[in-house]
């Protein structure tokens, strides 16, 4: 199961954008939809009304759907993609994990994305972490150190652990000062992580080509205001500097081991 909330969780709708692309892309069909009566303020997520494409004029609910899919290599693949709720959180996750039981669902996907300090200019960094000792060490993968406030992702992913599911966390960091939505780049990072992890193949035709005009967007921004591009030139040079062989744990030490013998001959 692989899901994504919009909200809190969703800088950019980098994460739900993930979402909408696999199940464009595995053809994904709605297996069922879980009563927003139960867990939404329509104060604050109202109903829509639309227009379908005969022109019949058609009332949507706000809420969550669940679809199934076949990836690649056959395996199923349930995709959740809805609105972080209003109300009564442990009987939303248990329900979702209860259609994911019945479906046969061993390994449970949370994806989210943050606000960070990080250029647009530069890969947007990525991390997948799980709770579980024995996930971590069969996927290689390290166990979060963030504490404090939760989304609906992290009480999925807490409860996905206690309910004997393969938890795994995965999240891009999006430039902060470029948080309106869509941000390609970020759902493309996104993208790759988590076919990686699945061992699957997503083709996302036409992402790249997105990324790629959303940089040069925003770099065209930048450019015009000089205080924001001297902001993102800082951002460059403090990821370059961290990502330099001169920062690794190693360089470091043996920078301080000459300083010690520096000090030893004087």
């Amino acid at each position: 199961m692989i899901a994504a909330f919009e909200g809190w969780n969703d800088a950019g709708n980098a994460a739900t954008a993930v979402i909408d692309l696999l199940v464009d892309e595995w053809e994904a069909e709605p297996l069922t939809g879980i009563d927003s009566q139960d867990y939404y303020d329509f104060q604050v997520n109202r109903p829509v009304i639309e227009r379908d494409d005969d022109g019949v004029r058609q009332l949507l609910w706000p809420g969550t759907i669940v679809s199934s899919a076949v990836m690649p290599s056959g395996r199923l693949a349930l995709l959740v993609r809805g609105l972080e709720p209003s109300f009564r959180w442990k009987d939303f996750v248990h329900e979702i994990l209860a259609m994911a039981a019945a479906e046969g669902v061993k390994e449970v996907y949370v994806l989210g994305a943050l606000l960070a300090d990080v250029p647009h200019t530069r890969a947007l960094p990525t991390s997948a972490t799980s709770s579980d000792d024995r996930v971590r060490r069969t996927m290689g993968l390290r166990q979060s150190d963030y504490e404090g406030p939760t989304g609906i992702v992290g009480v999925l992913d807490s409860m996905a652990a206690e309910g004997g599911f393969d938890p795994i966390s995965v999240w891009v960091s999006v430039p902060h000062y470029i948080a309106e939505p869509p941000s390609p780049k970020a759902t493309l990072a996104l993208v790759r992580e988590l076919a990686g992890l699945l061992d699957e193949e997503v083709v996302a035709d036409g992402l790249d080509d997105e990324a790629k005009q959303w940089e040069e967007g925003v770099s065209e921004l930048a450019e015009e205001n000089p205080d924001i591009a001297g902001y993102v030139a800082q951002l460059e040079k403090a990821r370059d500097t961290a990502e330099s062989p001169e920062a690794t744990g190693e360089a470091i030490a043996r920078e301080f081991e000459r300083y010690l013998r520096g000090r030893d001959n004087t």
